[in-house]
């Protein structure tokens, strides 16, 4: 058994798909903070995103607080 060559094509591709990742997690943090700035509910980007309000907020809370973005609050 061979052992897998580091460059050529599959090497580029696999490449090109964590660029991909990367690029569209940045997309998805500046769409959600633009969200939340404009006053959207966790449950309309989770909605929007395809995912629940529980993930929406585990995965972005931190970074909007210290952000310093204004959240809505659930019974407000």
């Amino acid at each position: 058994m061979t052992s897998p060559n580091p460059m050529g094509e599959t090497a580029d591709r696999l490449a090109s798909v964590v660029a991909l990742r990367e690029l569209a997690d940045r997309l998805e943090d500046s769409g959600v903070e633009a969200a939340m700035r404009e006053g959207w509910s966790w449950s309309e980007v989770a909605e929007a995103l395809g995912v629940t309000r529980q993930a929406v907020h585990k995965k972005h809370l931190t970074r909007l607080v210290n952000a310093g973005i204004e959240l809505r609050r659930r019974n407000a």
